[in-house]
């Protein structure tokens, strides 16, 4: 495969489904999120430590993409057998490692003492999953022999071009068998088939850019590992890139109405970013700061 294309820096905001997503929630979450520069009242520091606020379930969830990326990672080295034990004992201490470095919302705000194993006992069921799967067993039998050209957590944000904008793709681990590529992204949370069907598109097209791939060349598939490995692929065809390239144009340009100089990323008065008050405000990072 050829090489991740690179871009020069610009001001101009990029798309993801996770930004449009966080824009859709609350307009006041999405401008503490990517504008607190911008914020005149309420000091940097503050916003940013609140920002940093992880919870259990994402950092269960970032433990297990970055214990899946070292074995991977390992698989590029050598073939050998995994060993259990030692795999499990590595990421034990990853996440003690993890809990000691990071803030935690249940702490910050509820009061509550976070275990370490009890994240634990949920990374330990999604890599147990992981390597007991159909899917890694495929990867050792059909994927090994390329595994040079293998791309897993590219450094970066995945920057691409959907049609002619600026957007960000991240892919967790792609590979290619023959002349096919094929991309994987790790879930330990619920399924969510409208988002993830969304974010495998992205992908696809990332892929699609980057390596000069058509739809038909490209099979892309959700890996749920909690509670219970379940894979689910998705189909992309050429005519469905051309309705992903409306809605990614379409997205930006609502994202673009909240700024004052689009080419700058400048936005406007945070007045005019307006708290949504919904169920998900019990799970907001900065709750604080709207109360």
């Amino acid at each position: 495969m050829s090489t991740i294309k690179r871009f020069d820096f610009t001001s101009v905001l990029g798309w993801s489904v996770s930004r449009y997503d966080r824009f859709l929630n609350c307009k006041r979450q999405y401008f503490y999120d990517y504008y607190s520069k911008f914020e005149k009242e309420i000091p940097y520091e503050k916003i940013n430590f609140l920002k940093s606020l992880t919870s259990k379930v994402l950092e269960s969830g970032n433990i297990v993409h970055d214990a899946i990326r070292d074995v991977l990672e390992r698989l590029k080295k050598s073939s050998k057998p995994i060993n259990k034990d030692k795999l499990f004992k590595y990421v034990f201490t990853m996440t003690e490692n993890y809990c000691k470095s990071k803030f935690f919302f249940e702490s910050y705000y509820k009061k509550e003492v976070v275990m370490v194993p009890e994240i634990f006992d949920k990374v330990k069921v999604c890599i147990e999953e992981f390597i007991s799967s159909q899917t890694f067993d495929w990867i050792l039998n059909k994927a090994i022999d390329q595994r040079s050209e293998w791309i897993i957590e590219p450094e970066g944000f995945g920057e691409t071009r959907i049609g002619s904008l600026k957007a960000y793709c991240k892919v967790d681990f792609l590979f290619p068998i023959d002349n096919k590529v094929y991309i994987f992204d790790w879930k330990t949370g619920k399924p969510n088939e409208k988002k993830h069907s969304k974010q495998l598109t992205g992908y696809s097209l990332w892929a699609g850019y980057h390596f000069n791939k058509f739809a038909c060349d490209i099979s892309a598939a959700v890996v749920y590992l909690f509670p219970k490995y379940n894979v689910k692929k998705i189909n992309i065809a050429e005519e469905d890139i051309k309705k992903f390239e409306q809605t990614v144009e379409k997205e930006s340009n609502e994202m673009y109405g909240y700024l004052l100089d689009v080419e700058s990323n400048i936005p406007k008065d945070k007045k005019e970013f307006p708290i949504n008050k919904n169920k998900l405000c019990d799970y907001c990072n900065y709750q604080e700061l709207c109360k």
